[in-house]
């Protein structure tokens, strides 16, 4: 699994996710699949003809198999920021939500700057250490070839 509950703790102190969940580790389950869920959705390849433009494809399966020191460590702690966000949504025990709406709303900031959409939109995406998704050169639909326009030179009649 890409996240434990017990690697929270550098998110979230113990705690406090066992008053928010009453020491049931199911919800904090879920707080961390519906994190991975949505962390998955900006860096999968949008189905869009405008984003067939060479941009990079990240290998999703990939990123979110590795486990322990094989995980990206900046996918990995805004992924718990993401999950506490989630948890923390239950109840507010010792936590001011200021703080973990700051985190989440970076997080989201960041995978909207790496997929080039909401405010990013049509700008430079940044482009992190993630593996890519590999191009199978018998099958053509997963080569991915830039767009490119030009003209001729303008014509003068003279």
């Amino acid at each position: 699994m890409f996240l434990n509950v017990d690697e929270l703790s550098t998110a979230i102190y113990e705690y406090q996710l066992n008053a928010i969940t009453e020491s049931k580790p199911d919800i904090s389950q879920l707080g961390i699949n519906a994190a991975i869920e949505e962390m998955k959705s900006y860096l999968n390849p949008s189905n869009q003809k405008r984003f067939d433009d060479g941009r990079p494809r990240y290998d999703v399966k990939a990123i979110f198999s590795a486990t322990g020191a094989d995980r990206n460590a900046l996918i990995l702690e805004l992924c718990k920021s993401m999950a506490v966000w989630y948890i923390c949504r239950i109840a507010n025990v010792d936590i001011i939500n200021d703080d973990i709406k700051a985190r989440y709303d970076r997080a989201i900031d960041w995978l909207e700057k790496v997929s080039s959409t909401g405010k990013y939109a049509g700008k430079p995406s940044i482009t992190p250490d993630l593996p890519l998704v590999k191009v199978d050169p018998n099958n053509p639909e997963s080569i991915k070839k830039t767009f490119r326009a030009g003209s001729r030179p303008k014509f003068n009649h003279e």
